[in-house]
C-alpha cells in the first residue's frame, strides 16, 4: 500500500486537537471539583444562624456604633429582684439588641473575645435602682454587662469562679465585664469573697431613702403575697413600745451604715461608688456621669439618652440621633405604694436617722433624707 500524506495528515492533526481539548477539559474539571469541595468545607464551619440572631447582630453594632437606646422606666426605683421583670417591656426590647457576645456570631468573627471575670459589680441595695443603673450602663460600647443576677457570692459560692466565668458575656481588650446582684451588699459573707477573686474590684452602691425604700420593698412583696400583714405590723417588735423590728429585711437592708463597715474591712472608700437613686431620677445624666467617671470610661452615656416624661414622673431612654418614641420600663414597674400611717413613718425616720448621718459621715457625702 502506498504512503499517502494527505491521509497521514488526516489522521495526526484531529488527533492532536482532542488530546489538547481533552487536556485543557481535565484541567477546568478538576479546577471546579476544588473549588466546590472548598466552599463545603468553608461552609461546615460557619455558625448556623437564624434571621432574629442576624438582626440582633446588626442591632448592637448599631447600638455600639452609634449610641443608641432603648428603654427605661416609669419607677426605675422599683425594679430590683423582680422575678416577674423579665416578661416586661424592657427586657423584650432588651432582647432584640443584646451584647453582641451573647450571640453566636461574637465569636465567629472576633476571636479575641473571651470571657473574664467582672471588674465591677453593682452590690446592692434591693429596690435602690440598681436595674435602672445597670441598663443604662449597659448602653455604653466599653461595657458587658449579665442581665440577669447571678448570685455567686452570697447563694453559689460553692461552685467556684470557672462557673461564674461562665455566665460572663464575652468582652474584648478594654471592654469592662460588670453584674449586679443586689443583696450582695448586706451578706455578710461577701465582701471577703470578692476580695479574694480581685482586691481592685470596683464596686457601686445605689442607695435610696431607707423609709421610702422599706416601703417599696414591703409593696414588692405584697406583689406577690397578699396576704401578709400590714406594713405596720411588720415594722414593729412592740407597737405600743414602739421598738422597731431590726430583723425584718425590709428594715434592716436600710441601716446602710452598718453594712458599710463590713466592706470598709476589706475595700478602701475610694473603691466604692455610692449612687443616689433620687438622683438617677432627677437627673440621670449627672449620675451617669460620675459613675463612668469612676469606671474611667468616656462619656458616652449622656443627657441625649433621656427624656423625662412628666405623665409617668420619671426618664425614660431614647435613641439619641433618631426620632423614635422613647421607652420605658414594663408596665409591672411603678407599683402604687399603699398608704402608710404618718406616725409609723416617722418613727421610722427618726430610727434611721442616727445610721443616716453615719453614713453620710462615711461616705463624705450628704443625699438628704433627713
Amino acid at each position: 500500500m502506498e504512503y499517502s500524506p494527505i491521509l497521514h495528515n488526516l489522521h495526526v492533526v484531529p488527533s492532536s486537537h482532542v488530546k489538547n481539548k481533552l487536556f485543557v477539559f481535565c484541567i477546568m474539571l478538576s479546577l471546579w471539583v476544588y473549588m466546590i469541595y472548598c466552599c463545603v468545607g468553608y461552609c461546615s464551619t460557619v455558625p448556623n444562624l437564624t434571621y432574629r440572631s442576624v438582626n440582633r447582630h446588626e442591632n448592637d453594632s448599631e447600638i455600639d456604633n452609634q449610641d443608641s437606646s432603648v428603654g427605661a422606666s416609669r419607677d426605675l426605683l422599683n425594679n430590683e429582684n423582680d422575678l416577674d421583670s423579665r416578661g416586661d417591656e424592657w427586657d423584650e426590647i432588651r432582647g432584640e439588641v443584646k451584647a453582641l457576645d451573647d450571640n453566636a456570631m461574637s465569636g465567629f468573627l472576633n476571636e479575641s473575645e473571651s470571657k473574664k471575670l467582672p471588674q465591677a459589680i453593682i452590690i446592692g441595695v434591693k429596690k435602690g435602682g440598681t436595674r435602672a443603673l445597670l441598663e443604662f450602663l449597659r448602653l455604653h460600647p466599653d461595657i458587658r454587662a449579665v442581665g440577669a443576677e447571678p448570685h455567686f457570692f452570697d447563694r453559689n459560692y460553692d461552685k467556684g469562679l470557672e462557673w461564674y466565668r461562665e455566665l460572663m458575656p464575652k468582652s474584648s481588650e478594654g471592654q469592662l465585664t460588670m453584674e449586679k446582684t443586689p443583696s450582695y451588699y448586706v451578706t455578710k459573707e461577701v465582701p471577703a469573697r470578692i476580695y479574694t477573686m480581685s482586691k481592685d474590684t470596683k464596686l457601686i452602691v445605689v442607695v435610696r431613702d431607707p423609709v421610702t425604700r422599706a416601703i417599696s420593698d414591703y409593696t414588692q412583696t405584697r406583689s406577690k403575697k397578699p396576704d401578709i400583714p400590714s406594713f405596720e405590723s411588720l415594722t414593729f417588735k412592740n407597737i405600743s413600745a414602739g421598738l422597731i423590728d431590726t430583723t425584718w429585711s425590709a428594715v434592716q437592708i436600710g441601716m446602710y451604715a452598718k453594712h458599710l463597715e463590713r466592706w470598709l474591712q476589706y475595700f478602701p472608700t475610694e473603691q466604692l461608688l455610692f449612687v443616689s437613686g433620687e438622683r438617677l431620677i432627677s437627673d440621670p445624666a449627672g449620675e451617669m456621669a460620675r459613675v463612668q467617671d469612676f469606671l474611667g470610661l468616656r462619656r458616652v452615656v449622656t443627657e441625649k439618652h433621656f427624656h423625662f416624661n412628666p405623665a409617668k414622673g420619671f426618664p425614660c431612654l431614647k435613641r439619641p440621633e433618631g426620632n423614635s418614641k422613647p421607652h420605658c420600663l414594663g408596665k409591672t414597674k411603678g407599683r402604687t405604694h399603699p398608704n402608710i400611717d404618718p406616725e409609723v413613718v416617722q418613727r421610722l425616720r427618726d430610727f434611721y436617722k442616727p445610721y443616716n448621718r453615719k453614713f453620710y459621715r462615711m461616705t463624705g457625702h450628704d443625699f438628704g433624707w433627713d
